[in-house]
């Protein structure tokens, strides 16, 4: 399976939201968290064992950066799916 890398370019107030947007979507991996020279602030791995109560450190603690940092850039680490076969019917 091969990872596929996307970048968002997200205000500061809109940081935090769009974390919790992209790990609602389910197949990203990990997100890193720049700044506009590309400084890294985060690197979140996103599995389903973060997703409860140790996540929402990591949000607090997003939303305290943000306050600081006018434009960030969020690098999604995503799985790859395989192609799903077109059902064929008989």
């Amino acid at each position: 399976m091969e990872n596929i890398k996307e970048e968002f370019r997200v205000k500061g107030e809109e940081l935090v939201e769009k974390i919790k947007q992209l790990i609602h979507e389910g197949n990203v991996r990990k997100l890193i968290i720049k700044d506009e020279t590309g400084k890294v602030f985060f690197e979140i791995p996103v599995t389903f064992g973060v997703i409860g109560a140790l996540f929402a450190p990591m949000l607090a603690a997003a939303g305290a950066v943000a306050a600081m940092v006018a434009d960030f850039k969020i690098e999604v680490v995503r799985d790859d799916e395989p192609e799903k076969e077109d059902k064929k019917t008989t």
